[in-house]
């Protein structure tokens, strides 16, 4: 069951606010909140995603439209949103399964584990801080085979210089309990994914940090 402070990083996304969630999010507040272009994710999908891969998280679909899905793929949207499921399944050309679901709560041990995870956005929305947060790698680690990746990017909120959009963005969304974030720095992040998996690259884009996970320590 979802806490009310996990649900407040999802309420957001209702119906309307994910028919301008691509010009709101992933070209205005990424470009001049964030500072890091769209196209970062871009190249970070194209490069990670598996064949038999879990989204968690899709926010409008955003990311998946972009990269030329193969036909073959075998697609898993989570969210504890259904209208981010829906609308980011209504926009895609390939079969969807959809599980509405808390990331902070472990998965049902009957799904077949995944060659890619990304969770994309999401860490910034969770309450808590990173020993709270990594409940939701940790999770998603032990959904990965042994060989799969996870990838995914998230608004860091300690010791950074941001925009006076960025600014706006930080107070109004963490006031809100759309993000939970003011407390997330970028060594607790390199040090919780150490943790977690065998190889870690983090790289700051802007005010995100984009990452990849390797060798889950869960499948040792």
């Amino acid at each position: 069951m979802a806490t009310l402070s996990t649900r407040a990083g999802a309420a957001p996304y209702s119906t309307l606010f994910l028919r301008v969630y691509d010009l709101w999010v992933i070209r205005l507040s990424n470009s001049y909140g964030w500072r890091c272009n769209r196209n970062y994710f871009v190249d970070l999908y194209r490069q990670n995603i598996g064949h038999r891969h879990l989204e968690v998280g899709p926010g409008s679909g955003w990311a998946l439209a972009n990269i030329d899905l193969p036909t073959d793929i075998e697609l898993t949207l989570l969210d504890l949103n259904a209208n981010s499921l829906a609308h980011t399944a209504s926009r895609l050309n390939v079969a969807v399964r959809q599980i509405q679901h808390d990331v902070l709560v472990p998965l049902d041990e009957g799904v077949e584990k995944f060659d890619s995870v990304s969770i994309n956005y999401v860490l910034h929305c969770l309450p808590g801080d990173w020993s709270t947060k990594g409940a939701a790698l940790t999770n998603l680690a032990g959904m990965l085979k042994p060989e799969g990746v996870l990838f995914g990017s998230t608004v860091i909120g300690v010791d950074q210089r941001f925009t006076v959009l960025g600014t706006a963005l930080m107070f109004a969304y963490n006031k809100i309990g759309a993000f939970g974030n003011r407390r997330d720095d970028l060594p607790g992040l390199r040090r919780l994914l150490s943790e977690i998996f065998e190889q870690v690259e983090v790289t700051m884009v802007g005010n995100v940090a984009i990452f990849v996970a390797r060798g889950p320590r869960t499948n040792m």
